[in-house]
């Protein structure tokens, strides 16, 4: 009976045929390159053969952008050595936002694509009386990617104006204001919002514009402030972070560094205008979605 019992064994074991441990790690590393960043990491999970394909510098690199090393060279201190990382350190630290310019941008890479994606703050921007506190004043927040927003009290001539100067990849980009309507704060744990400085933004349209180094360039006008207008689902122009869309630039590659300046302007002085937060410009791949690490976005 026992030899019965191991013949049956044997025979079963030689018809059961082969199994993801008989899979060459080779071939798994020739797979793996067309999967996303985090498919690749949940079939590392699978055994030692899918654990070496996931590790290996060949499949990282592709999932970087070509000119990642431009952009470790902007990103880290001159001091801080990179050479010996390896590809899936690359990615995972470029994955993160970074710091760059006295912290007052951000760049990353989207951890599904590994698309190039960018922040610029509201203190990295040129804007007019920004040292009047009659005028403006900046808001400690945790609601900003940069813990800041300026916060617009009241002023006749509103002008917000930036500018980067930076490798993109070569890619179709959308740039984005993130603009709040009112002031916030929090009381008792619960999110509130003022709106009492709030005014002159349903008057005239605020002027939005961009313009690239090579010559790419877009324009278009938003009511910040559409109140009167409120829709089955409230207004939510109020209350809410939006990300007003601008417009497309595409990089095709041919250039170092791309430069695009932009801008923001409601210079029409028959009215003041007030009560409104500036947090930041986004840069982000056409198509891309990104969420905020904070807050409510609507993108126009």
């Amino acid at each position: 009976m026992g030899a019965s019992l191991s013949t049956a064994s044997t025979t079963a074991s030689a018809t059961a045929g082969p199994t993801l441990g008989d899979i060459p790690e080779s071939c798994v590393a020739g797979v793996l390159p067309h999967l996303t960043p985090p498919e690749i990491c949940n079939l590392a999970r699978l055994n030692r053969a899918f654990r070496g394909a996931a590790s290996s510098n060949s499949v990282w690199e592709s999932k970087l952008p070509c000119n990642y090393q431009q952009l470790l060279d902007i990103i880290m201190p001159p001091h801080q050595r990179y050479q010996n990382l390896s590809m899936k350190d690359i990615f995972a630290l470029l994955s993160r936002p970074l710091p760059f310019h006295d912290g007052n941008k951000e760049v990353w890479l989207h951890k599904v694509t590994g698309r190039v994606c960018m922040s610029i703050s509201a203190k990295a921007m040129s804007i007019t009386g920004i040292d009047d506190r009659r005028y403006w004043t900046w808001i400690p927040t945790e609601e900003s990617r940069f813990n800041v927003v300026a916060y617009l009290q009241e002023i006749w001539w509103f002008e917000v104006d930036g500018e980067v100067k930076f490798p993109f990849p070569a890619d179709r980009y959308t740039l984005s204001f993130r603009i709040h309507l009112g002031r916030f704060f929090k009381r008792l744990g619960r999110r509130v919002c003022n709106y009492e400085q709030t005014h002159g933004w349903d008057i005239r349209p605020v002027r939005f514009e961009f313009s690239t180094s090579d010559g790419q360039r877009s324009t278009c006008e938003y009511f910040l402030d559409e109140s009167e207008h409120i829709d089955a689902y409230g207004d939510h122009k109020r209350r809410n972070w939006v990300d007003y869309k601008v417009g497309e630039f595409i990089v095709n590659g041919s250039e170092p560094i791309t430069e695009v300046r932009f801008s923001m302007k409601q210079i029409d002085c028959t009215h003041s205008k007030g009560g409104l937060c500036v947090d930041s410009v986004f840069i982000i791949p056409t198509g891309l979605r990104e969420r905020k690490r904070s807050g409510v976005g609507v993108m126009k």
